[in-house]
Protein backbone atom coordinates (compact mmCIF):
# COMPACT_ATOMS: atom_id res chain seq x y z
CA UNK A 1 0.00 0.00 0.00
CA UNK A 2 1.26 3.61 -0.92
CA UNK A 3 1.85 6.10 1.36
CA UNK A 4 -2.13 8.35 0.84
CA UNK A 5 -4.88 6.75 -0.92
CA UNK A 6 -6.60 8.93 -3.59
CA UNK A 7 -10.22 8.56 -3.41
CA UNK A 8 -12.83 10.02 -5.85
CA UNK A 9 -16.46 9.84 -5.23
CA UNK A 10 -19.76 11.01 -6.99
CA UNK A 11 -20.47 6.42 -7.99
CA UNK A 12 -22.79 4.32 -6.90
CA UNK A 13 -21.44 1.05 -5.44
CA UNK A 14 -23.51 -2.52 -6.65
CA UNK A 15 -22.57 -5.71 -5.32
CA UNK A 16 -22.17 -8.22 -2.72
CA UNK A 17 -19.33 -9.51 -0.57
CA UNK A 18 -17.97 -12.10 1.79
CA UNK A 19 -15.93 -9.88 4.86
CA UNK A 20 -12.95 -11.54 6.86
CA UNK A 21 -13.62 -12.71 9.85
CA UNK A 22 -14.94 -10.58 13.00
CA UNK A 23 -11.67 -9.28 15.20
CA UNK A 24 -13.72 -9.07 18.61
CA UNK A 25 -14.71 -13.21 17.97
CA UNK A 26 -11.53 -13.97 16.22
CA UNK A 27 -9.29 -12.82 19.52
CA UNK A 28 -11.66 -14.87 21.74
CA UNK A 29 -11.49 -18.12 19.68
CA UNK A 30 -7.34 -17.99 19.81
CA UNK A 31 -7.55 -17.29 23.58
CA UNK A 32 -10.09 -19.76 24.75
CA UNK A 33 -9.03 -22.36 22.43
CA UNK A 34 -5.39 -22.22 23.65
CA UNK A 35 -6.88 -22.58 27.14
CA UNK A 36 -9.11 -25.85 25.98
CA UNK A 37 -7.15 -29.19 25.90
CA UNK A 38 -6.98 -30.61 22.00
CA UNK A 39 -7.39 -29.23 18.93
CA UNK A 40 -10.26 -27.65 17.06
CA UNK A 41 -10.30 -25.36 13.52
CA UNK A 42 -11.27 -21.25 13.40
CA UNK A 43 -12.85 -20.81 10.03
CA UNK A 44 -12.96 -17.45 8.94
CA UNK A 45 -10.31 -16.20 10.85
CA UNK A 46 -9.36 -12.30 10.85
CA UNK A 47 -7.04 -11.77 9.22
CA UNK A 48 -6.01 -8.11 10.94
CA UNK A 49 -2.60 -7.63 12.53
CA UNK A 50 -4.35 -6.98 15.78
CA UNK A 51 -5.99 -10.58 15.61
CA UNK A 52 -1.82 -12.11 14.76
CA UNK A 53 -0.23 -10.09 17.57
CA UNK A 54 -2.89 -12.21 19.92
CA UNK A 55 -1.42 -15.53 18.03
CA UNK A 56 1.93 -14.30 18.21
CA UNK A 57 2.01 -13.88 22.27
CA UNK A 58 -0.31 -17.06 22.62
CA UNK A 59 2.98 -19.03 20.41
CA UNK A 60 5.23 -17.35 23.00
CA UNK A 61 3.10 -19.10 25.14
CA UNK A 62 3.28 -22.53 24.36
CA UNK A 63 -0.26 -22.20 21.68
CA UNK A 64 0.12 -23.50 18.42
CA UNK A 65 -1.25 -22.54 15.27
CA UNK A 66 -1.25 -24.15 11.62
CA UNK A 67 -2.92 -21.78 8.82
CA UNK A 68 -5.62 -23.84 7.44
CA UNK A 69 -7.63 -22.02 3.98
CA UNK A 70 -9.10 -18.43 5.31
CA UNK A 71 -8.94 -20.09 9.11
CA UNK A 72 -6.75 -21.71 11.15
CA UNK A 73 -6.46 -24.90 13.66
CA UNK A 74 -5.23 -24.58 16.84
CA UNK A 75 -3.87 -26.40 19.51
CA UNK A 76 -3.98 -25.67 22.97
CA UNK A 77 -2.15 -25.74 26.17
CA UNK A 78 -5.02 -26.46 28.48
CA UNK A 79 -4.66 -27.33 31.75
CA UNK A 80 -0.80 -28.06 30.99
CA UNK A 81 -0.59 -23.79 31.30
CA UNK A 82 1.18 -21.40 29.47
CA UNK A 83 4.78 -22.37 29.53
CA UNK A 84 7.48 -19.15 30.90
CA UNK A 85 7.81 -17.17 27.82
CA UNK A 86 12.04 -15.97 27.23
CA UNK A 87 11.23 -12.59 26.32
CA UNK A 88 8.92 -9.67 26.42
CA UNK A 89 5.09 -10.57 24.91
CA UNK A 90 5.11 -7.90 22.21
CA UNK A 91 1.25 -6.75 21.96
CA UNK A 92 1.87 -4.41 19.04
CA UNK A 93 -1.30 -2.34 18.54
CA UNK A 94 -3.48 -4.29 20.02
CA UNK A 95 -5.50 -3.04 23.28
CA UNK A 96 -7.67 -5.97 23.12
CA UNK A 97 -4.39 -8.65 23.12
CA UNK A 98 -2.96 -6.38 25.79
CA UNK A 99 -5.62 -6.80 28.31
CA UNK A 100 -7.58 -10.30 27.51
CA UNK A 101 -3.98 -12.19 27.98
CA UNK A 102 -3.56 -10.13 31.29
CA UNK A 103 -6.38 -11.81 31.99
CA UNK A 104 -5.09 -15.32 31.46
CA UNK A 105 -1.85 -14.57 32.80
CA UNK A 106 -2.92 -13.66 36.28
CA UNK A 107 -3.84 -17.56 36.78
CA UNK A 108 -1.12 -19.01 36.50
CA UNK A 109 2.41 -18.80 38.17
CA UNK A 110 4.71 -17.36 35.72
CA UNK A 111 6.46 -13.52 35.33
CA UNK A 112 6.01 -12.41 32.17
CA UNK A 113 6.04 -8.51 30.60
CA UNK A 114 3.52 -7.09 28.15
CA UNK A 115 4.43 -4.31 25.88
CA UNK A 116 3.07 -2.74 23.12
CA UNK A 117 3.96 -0.25 20.27
CA UNK A 118 3.75 3.71 21.36
CA UNK A 119 -0.21 4.15 20.80
CA UNK A 120 -0.71 1.43 23.35
CA UNK A 121 2.03 2.42 25.84
CA UNK A 122 -1.02 5.61 26.19
CA UNK A 123 -3.77 3.52 26.66
CA UNK A 124 -5.48 2.89 30.40
CA UNK A 125 -4.46 -0.22 32.38
CA UNK A 126 -5.60 0.97 35.50
CA UNK A 127 -8.84 -0.66 34.60
CA UNK A 128 -7.46 -4.19 34.49
CA UNK A 129 -4.85 -3.40 36.83
CA UNK A 130 -7.37 -2.53 39.96
CA UNK A 131 -9.46 -5.93 39.85
CA UNK A 132 -6.43 -8.34 38.63
CA UNK A 133 -4.25 -7.54 41.65
CA UNK A 134 -7.63 -7.69 43.86
CA UNK A 135 -7.83 -11.49 42.78
CA UNK A 136 -4.42 -11.46 44.17
CA UNK A 137 -2.23 -11.23 40.75
CA UNK A 138 1.23 -9.27 41.09
CA UNK A 139 0.32 -6.66 38.55
CA UNK A 140 1.78 -2.91 38.33
CA UNK A 141 2.07 -0.69 35.20
CA UNK A 142 3.67 2.63 34.88
CA UNK A 143 2.89 5.49 37.32
CA UNK A 144 0.35 6.82 34.94
CA UNK A 145 -1.23 3.48 34.77
CA UNK A 146 -0.28 2.34 31.55
CA UNK A 147 2.23 -0.48 29.53
CA UNK A 148 4.33 -2.08 29.93
CA UNK A 149 2.57 -4.76 32.22
CA UNK A 150 4.52 -6.47 34.55
CA UNK A 151 2.58 -9.58 35.82
CA UNK A 152 3.33 -12.47 38.30
CA UNK A 153 0.61 -14.36 38.35
CA UNK A 154 -1.21 -17.47 40.28
CA UNK A 155 -2.95 -18.45 43.71
CA UNK A 156 -5.79 -16.18 42.17
CA UNK A 157 -9.41 -15.71 44.49
CA UNK A 158 -13.26 -14.59 43.03
CA UNK A 159 -13.89 -11.20 43.45
CA UNK A 160 -17.28 -8.94 42.89
CA UNK A 161 -16.54 -5.73 40.53
CA UNK A 162 -18.22 -3.16 38.96
CA UNK A 163 -17.18 -1.97 36.12
CA UNK A 164 -16.60 1.90 36.50
CA UNK A 165 -16.67 2.15 32.44
CA UNK A 166 -18.82 -0.28 30.80
CA UNK A 167 -15.92 -2.32 28.50
CA UNK A 168 -16.05 -5.94 26.88
CA UNK A 169 -11.77 -6.16 26.88
CA UNK A 170 -12.04 -5.04 31.21
CA UNK A 171 -15.01 -7.76 31.73
CA UNK A 172 -13.45 -10.27 29.47
CA UNK A 173 -9.87 -9.77 31.49
CA UNK A 174 -11.88 -10.54 34.58
CA UNK A 175 -13.55 -13.22 33.29
CA UNK A 176 -10.68 -15.04 31.78
CA UNK A 177 -8.66 -14.25 35.35
CA UNK A 178 -11.94 -16.13 37.02
CA UNK A 179 -11.55 -19.41 35.17
CA UNK A 180 -8.26 -19.99 37.49
CA UNK A 181 -9.57 -18.52 40.80
CA UNK A 182 -11.26 -19.79 43.69
CA UNK A 183 -14.49 -19.35 43.85
CA UNK A 184 -17.02 -17.25 42.30
CA UNK A 185 -16.37 -14.46 40.02
CA UNK A 186 -19.17 -11.93 39.94
CA UNK A 187 -18.34 -8.87 37.09
CA UNK A 188 -21.47 -5.98 37.19
CA UNK A 189 -21.57 -3.61 34.43
CA UNK A 190 -23.96 -0.34 33.21
CA UNK A 191 -24.42 -0.11 30.38
CA UNK A 192 -24.20 -3.48 28.83
CA UNK A 193 -20.64 -3.86 26.39
CA UNK A 194 -20.38 -6.64 23.45
CA UNK A 195 -21.13 -9.82 24.84
CA UNK A 196 -18.63 -12.24 22.74
CA UNK A 197 -16.73 -13.78 25.58
CA UNK A 198 -19.86 -14.94 27.26
CA UNK A 199 -21.25 -16.64 24.03
CA UNK A 200 -18.39 -18.35 23.23
CA UNK A 201 -17.47 -19.83 27.02
CA UNK A 202 -21.18 -21.17 27.45
CA UNK A 203 -20.27 -22.93 23.15
CA UNK A 204 -17.34 -24.42 24.66
CA UNK A 205 -18.46 -25.64 27.74
CA UNK A 206 -18.44 -23.14 30.44
CA UNK A 207 -21.48 -22.26 33.30
CA UNK A 208 -22.18 -19.09 33.18
CA UNK A 209 -24.80 -17.48 34.85
CA UNK A 210 -26.21 -14.03 33.67
CA UNK A 211 -28.68 -11.31 34.87
CA UNK A 212 -30.16 -8.10 32.79
CA UNK A 213 -32.20 -5.41 35.16
CA UNK A 214 -32.81 -2.82 32.81
CA UNK A 215 -29.45 -1.54 31.00
CA UNK A 216 -27.67 -3.62 33.46
CA UNK A 217 -25.86 -6.91 32.84
CA UNK A 218 -24.58 -9.34 35.52
CA UNK A 219 -22.27 -11.85 34.77
CA UNK A 220 -20.93 -15.27 37.12
CA UNK A 221 -18.57 -18.05 36.83
CA UNK A 222 -17.08 -20.40 38.92
CA UNK A 223 -13.61 -20.95 38.91
CA UNK A 224 -11.28 -24.26 37.27
CA UNK A 225 -13.86 -25.09 34.79
CA UNK A 226 -12.79 -27.02 31.87
CA UNK A 227 -13.13 -25.68 28.03
CA UNK A 228 -14.19 -28.01 25.04
CA UNK A 229 -12.09 -27.61 22.08
CA UNK A 230 -15.23 -27.16 19.46
CA UNK A 231 -14.72 -26.00 16.13
CA UNK A 232 -15.68 -22.05 15.54
CA UNK A 233 -17.20 -20.36 12.46
CA UNK A 234 -16.19 -16.57 12.28
CA UNK A 235 -18.72 -14.64 11.43
CA UNK A 236 -17.81 -11.14 9.30
CA UNK A 237 -16.90 -8.34 10.98
CA UNK A 238 -20.35 -5.51 11.55
CA UNK A 239 -17.54 -3.30 12.76
CA UNK A 240 -15.85 -3.29 9.02
CA UNK A 241 -19.78 -3.79 7.38
CA UNK A 242 -20.00 -0.54 8.92
CA UNK A 243 -17.94 1.61 7.05
CA UNK A 244 -19.16 -0.09 3.80
CA UNK A 245 -22.83 0.68 4.66
CA UNK A 246 -21.93 3.82 5.03
CA UNK A 247 -20.52 4.06 1.75
CA UNK A 248 -23.91 2.76 -0.08
CA UNK A 249 -26.62 4.83 2.27
CA UNK A 250 -24.47 8.23 1.07
CA UNK A 251 -24.32 7.68 -2.69
CA UNK A 252 -26.78 7.97 -4.82
CA UNK A 253 -27.90 4.77 -7.05
CA UNK A 254 -25.88 2.60 -4.38
CA UNK A 255 -27.24 -0.95 -3.90
CA UNK A 256 -24.97 -3.45 -2.15
CA UNK A 257 -25.09 -6.95 0.20
CA UNK A 258 -22.62 -7.54 2.83
CA UNK A 259 -23.09 -12.03 3.29
CA UNK A 260 -22.46 -13.30 6.85
CA UNK A 261 -22.23 -10.94 9.11
CA UNK A 262 -21.94 -10.68 12.97
CA UNK A 263 -25.27 -9.36 13.83
CA UNK A 264 -24.97 -9.78 18.06
CA UNK A 265 -27.32 -7.37 19.29
CA UNK A 266 -24.20 -5.73 21.97
CA UNK A 267 -22.60 -4.94 18.95
CA UNK A 268 -25.64 -3.37 16.33
CA UNK A 269 -26.45 -0.34 17.75
CA UNK A 270 -25.45 1.08 14.51
CA UNK A 271 -28.12 -0.66 13.07
CA UNK A 272 -30.41 0.81 15.08
CA UNK A 273 -29.45 3.92 14.73
CA UNK A 274 -29.37 4.34 11.22
CA UNK A 275 -33.17 2.96 11.29
CA UNK A 276 -33.89 5.57 13.37
CA UNK A 277 -32.06 7.90 10.61
CA UNK A 278 -34.10 7.10 8.18
CA UNK A 279 -31.85 4.41 6.37
CA UNK A 280 -32.74 1.47 3.85
CA UNK A 281 -31.20 -0.99 5.40
CA UNK A 282 -32.00 -4.55 6.15
CA UNK A 283 -31.08 -7.90 7.67
CA UNK A 284 -31.88 -11.30 5.69
CA UNK A 285 -31.52 -14.53 5.71
CA UNK A 286 -30.75 -14.38 10.16
CA UNK A 287 -29.49 -17.68 11.56
CA UNK A 288 -27.14 -18.80 14.34
CA UNK A 289 -23.72 -19.82 14.13
CA UNK A 290 -21.71 -21.24 17.04
CA UNK A 291 -23.65 -19.22 19.59
CA UNK A 292 -23.69 -16.08 17.63
CA UNK A 293 -26.62 -14.66 15.38
CA UNK A 294 -25.63 -14.11 11.66
CA UNK A 295 -27.40 -12.00 8.71
CA UNK A 296 -26.95 -10.99 5.08
CA UNK A 297 -27.05 -6.71 5.40
CA UNK A 298 -28.51 -5.17 2.16
CA UNK A 299 -27.99 -1.34 2.22
CA UNK A 300 -29.84 1.14 -0.72
CA UNK A 301 -29.17 5.03 -0.64
CA UNK A 302 -31.05 6.81 1.03
CA UNK A 303 -31.96 10.65 2.60
CA UNK A 304 -30.90 10.38 6.16
CA UNK A 305 -32.29 12.65 9.43
CA UNK A 306 -30.23 14.26 12.52
CA UNK A 307 -30.22 11.52 15.43
CA UNK A 308 -29.22 11.98 19.11
CA UNK A 309 -27.31 9.11 20.40
CA UNK A 310 -26.37 9.02 23.81
CA UNK A 311 -24.37 7.30 27.12
CA UNK A 312 -26.45 4.08 27.13
CA UNK A 313 -26.15 3.35 23.31
CA UNK A 314 -22.76 4.19 23.23
CA UNK A 315 -21.01 0.69 24.14
CA UNK A 316 -23.05 -1.16 21.22
CA UNK A 317 -21.91 1.48 18.52
CA UNK A 318 -18.43 2.43 19.55
CA UNK A 319 -16.65 1.62 16.62
CA UNK A 320 -18.36 3.05 14.03
CA UNK A 321 -19.03 6.57 15.61
CA UNK A 322 -16.08 7.71 13.30
CA UNK A 323 -18.80 6.58 10.56
CA UNK A 324 -21.73 7.97 12.07
CA UNK A 325 -20.14 11.45 12.43
CA UNK A 326 -19.68 10.87 8.58
CA UNK A 327 -23.08 10.06 8.02
CA UNK A 328 -24.55 13.10 9.91
CA UNK A 329 -22.81 15.39 7.62
CA UNK A 330 -25.25 14.26 5.06
CA UNK A 331 -28.56 14.51 7.75
CA UNK A 332 -31.40 16.70 7.34
CA UNK A 333 -30.73 18.58 11.27
CA UNK A 334 -28.26 18.72 14.31
CA UNK A 335 -26.69 15.61 14.94
CA UNK A 336 -25.68 15.16 18.70
CA UNK A 337 -23.43 12.30 19.82
CA UNK A 338 -22.76 12.15 23.99
CA UNK A 339 -21.12 10.04 26.71
CA UNK A 340 -18.95 9.10 24.47
CA UNK A 341 -15.32 10.08 26.31
CA UNK A 342 -13.75 5.93 25.80
CA UNK A 343 -13.12 7.38 22.27
CA UNK A 344 -10.37 9.70 23.39
CA UNK A 345 -8.68 7.12 24.29
CA UNK A 346 -8.01 4.52 20.89
CA UNK A 347 -5.65 4.30 18.54
CA UNK A 348 -5.93 8.35 18.34
CA UNK A 349 -8.36 11.06 20.06
CA UNK A 350 -11.05 10.28 17.62
CA UNK A 351 -13.27 12.91 18.88
CA UNK A 352 -10.66 15.47 18.19
CA UNK A 353 -9.34 13.57 15.01
CA UNK A 354 -12.48 12.99 13.14
CA UNK A 355 -13.41 16.93 14.26
CA UNK A 356 -10.02 18.28 12.56
CA UNK A 357 -9.90 15.94 9.42
CA UNK A 358 -13.62 16.81 8.50
CA UNK A 359 -13.60 20.17 9.10
CA UNK A 360 -11.09 20.59 6.26
CA UNK A 361 -13.11 18.79 3.91
CA UNK A 362 -15.96 21.50 4.82
CA UNK A 363 -17.85 19.97 7.25
CA UNK A 364 -19.98 21.54 10.31
CA UNK A 365 -18.58 19.14 13.70
CA UNK A 366 -18.03 20.58 16.95
CA UNK A 367 -15.89 18.91 19.58
CA UNK A 368 -17.34 18.10 22.86
CA UNK A 369 -15.65 17.11 25.77
CA UNK A 370 -17.57 13.55 25.66
CA UNK A 371 -18.79 13.93 22.43
CA UNK A 372 -19.85 15.29 18.64
CA UNK A 373 -22.10 17.92 17.43
CA UNK A 374 -22.55 17.84 13.33
CA UNK A 375 -25.01 20.07 11.26
CA UNK A 376 -26.33 18.65 8.27
CA UNK A 377 -26.67 18.44 5.15
CA UNK A 378 -23.15 20.23 4.19
CA UNK A 379 -21.30 19.75 0.70
CA UNK A 380 -18.05 18.18 1.42
CA UNK A 381 -14.70 18.83 -0.45
CA UNK A 382 -11.85 16.98 -1.33
CA UNK A 383 -9.07 17.49 0.84
CA UNK A 384 -5.54 16.50 1.98
CA UNK A 385 -6.46 14.94 5.23
CA UNK A 386 -4.72 11.90 7.84
CA UNK A 387 -5.28 8.95 9.50
CA UNK A 388 -3.63 9.73 12.15
CA UNK A 389 -2.69 6.11 11.98
CA UNK A 390 -6.14 5.04 13.18
CA UNK A 391 -7.96 2.61 11.13
CA UNK A 392 -11.83 3.84 12.04
CA UNK A 393 -10.38 7.19 11.12
CA UNK A 394 -9.21 6.12 7.44
CA UNK A 395 -11.83 4.13 6.56
CA UNK A 396 -14.28 7.25 7.95
CA UNK A 397 -12.36 9.37 6.04
CA UNK A 398 -12.83 7.34 2.93
CA UNK A 399 -16.44 7.26 2.94
CA UNK A 400 -16.19 11.51 3.27
CA UNK A 401 -13.81 11.20 0.01
CA UNK A 402 -16.78 9.00 -1.79
CA UNK A 403 -19.09 11.78 -1.52
CA UNK A 404 -16.88 14.79 -1.75
CA UNK A 405 -16.52 16.99 -4.78
CA UNK A 406 -12.94 16.57 -6.21
CA UNK A 407 -10.42 14.08 -4.95
CA UNK A 408 -9.35 13.32 -1.14
CA UNK A 409 -6.52 12.29 -0.28
CA UNK A 410 -5.76 10.14 2.60
CA UNK A 411 -2.61 10.09 4.41
CA UNK A 412 -1.03 6.90 6.58
CA UNK A 413 -3.82 4.61 5.26
CA UNK A 414 -2.21 1.18 5.97
CA UNK A 415 -3.12 1.21 9.24
CA UNK A 416 -6.31 -0.20 8.08
CA UNK A 417 -4.78 -3.36 8.16
CA UNK A 418 -5.26 -3.34 11.80
CA UNK A 419 -9.19 -4.43 11.30
CA UNK A 420 -9.91 -4.54 7.74
CA UNK A 421 -6.81 -4.97 5.39
CA UNK A 422 -8.59 -5.24 1.96
CA UNK A 423 -10.68 -2.28 2.83
CA UNK A 424 -9.67 -0.07 -0.14
CA UNK A 425 -10.19 -3.07 -2.51
CA UNK A 426 -13.27 -3.60 -1.67
CA UNK A 427 -14.49 0.03 -2.09
CA UNK A 428 -12.94 -0.47 -5.73
CA UNK A 429 -14.94 -4.03 -6.33
CA UNK A 430 -17.75 -1.77 -5.10
CA UNK A 431 -17.62 0.95 -7.33
CA UNK A 432 -16.94 -1.31 -10.72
Amino acid sequence: MSDVEKITGKCALRGEVLLPGDKSISHRAAILLCLSDGQAKVRNFSQSEDVWSTVAVLQALGGQFERAGNGIIVRGFGARGPVQPNAPLDAQNSGTTMRLVAGVLAGWPIKTRLIGDESLQQRPMKRIIEPLSSMGAVISGTQKGTAPLEIQGGNLSAIEWQLPVASAQVKSCIMLAGLRARGRTIVTESPVSRDHTERMMKYLGINLDEKYNDNRHTVALEGFQRLQPHDISVPGDFSSAAFLISCALLCEGSLIKIKNVGVNPTRTGFFKILKSMGARVELENKREVCGEPVSDIVARYSKLKAITVGREQIPSLIDEIPALAVLATQAIGTTRITGAGELRVKESDRLKTITVELTKMGAKIEELQDGLVIEGPVSLKGATVSSQSDHRIAMALAVAGLIADGETIIEKPECVSISFPNFFDTLSFFKK
